[in-house]
């Protein structure tokens, strides 16, 4: 049993798990899985936002694995092809020089002593990704999933005003609540930087509140610069920018300024320039979830279940906001 936790006999019959400040409820979930897979949520560089976790649960797992919904050109002889939406790459993999986060990656955990592949799964719809997924969890026997999404954005239901970018995020949320996986986590890393997206973030705190309700609610941690995860994370990061100097991530260095320090309108990347940005503490902070129940929370999750294709999702949620036109208008955190 994880540090910080004790069972008491329930009034009802069986166990009630308590637990004290000295545990750290994700990290308690997490504590008696062996295999598990850390996945960029969102895709691009949201695998990056995972690579703090990934660190840390190597070290005291049987094995951890990453994967990605992939921005990358893949073609047929790219990688290793475990269903027609999800490829094994690593860092010998053939591919652009201008963009391949995950390849970038690989060869970075290789400088380090690492060989450690990355799972790509292409954009599209949420049959073929569960399809995908299952290829996945059928090689790696895998007992937790780990979403990570770079932002907070995956926390949108469908009634908000501004919905960020739900495509990627929510596709990847409903393939893997339909898996069998005994754990199954959202984690989000980067609060306000999707304020760029046009997301309210008091939205996302009043979903927060919801999801505590029903205690799906795996609570928040901060990030530090001194823990050996942060140092590893900048320097996954700064080695992606000198790599792919083209397309550097607002959200890895947004969350990388806050580490240093910084704070209010820091540009770290040419490609914020000319935005005003709010960096805080708060972009380095780990929120996380039971994925199941933000999955139940999404609007149109049964027509989402439904699609095939990419352009499949992207309908439902244009049809969804015609039909149901937002409801919950932009609201200012009354700091």
């Amino acid at each position: 049993m994880a540090k910080g936790v004790m069972t008491v006999d329930s009034p009802g019959g069986g166990e009630t798990q308590i637990v004290n400040l000295s545990a750290n409820p994700l990290l308690v979930k997490l504590a008696g899985a062996r295999r598990i897979m850390i996945a960029g949520c969102g895709g691009g560089h949201d695998l990056y936002t995972g690579l703090p976790l990934y660190f840390y649960l190597k070290r005291r797992c049987e094995a951890v694995f990453l994967g990605n919904m992939t921005f990358a050109s893949l073609g047929k002889k790219t990688g290793r092809r475990l269903s027609p939406a999800v490829t094994c790459i690593d860092a010998d993999t053939e591919g652009s020089d201008d963009y391949f986060p995950e390849r970038v990656l690989s060869r970075w955990l290789r400088g380090r002593g690492d060989e450690v592949p990355v799972y790509c799964f292409q954009r599209t719809g949420v049959v073929t990704l569960t399809e995908a997924w299952q290829a996945v969890q059928r090689e790696l026997g895998l007992d937790a999933i780990v979403l990570a999404d770079g932002g907070t954005d995956s926390l949108m239901r469908g009634d908000e005003q501004g919905l960020g970018t739900p495509q990627e995020d929510l596709a990847n949320i409903a393939a893997v609540h339909a898996l069998k996986v005994p754990i199954k986590v959202l984690t989000c890393l980067g609060f306000g930087v999707d304020r760029f997206d046009e997301v309210c973030h008091a939205h996302f705190l009043e979903a927060v509140a919801a999801l505590q309700r029903k205690g799906a609610f795996l609570g928040a941690f901060s990030l530090l610069p001194d823990m050996e995860e942060s140092r590893l994370f900048l320097e996954a990061v700064d080695h992606c920018v000198q790599s792919m100097p083209g397309a550097p991530s607002v959200v890895a260095n947004s969350i990388a300024s806050a580490l240093e320090g910084q704070f209010g309108n820091v540009h770290r990347t040419w490609r914020t320039e000319g935005n005003k940005l709010f960096i805080s503490h708060l972009m380095a902070m780990y929120w996380s979830f039971e994925l199941d129940a933000v999955a139940r929370r999404c609007l149109y999750l049964p027509e989402l279940q439904a699609t095939v294709g990419y352009l499949d999702v992207e309908n439902v949620i244009r049809d969804f906001r015609k039909n149901y036109p937002p409801t919950r208008p932009f609201e200012p955190i009354p700091y």
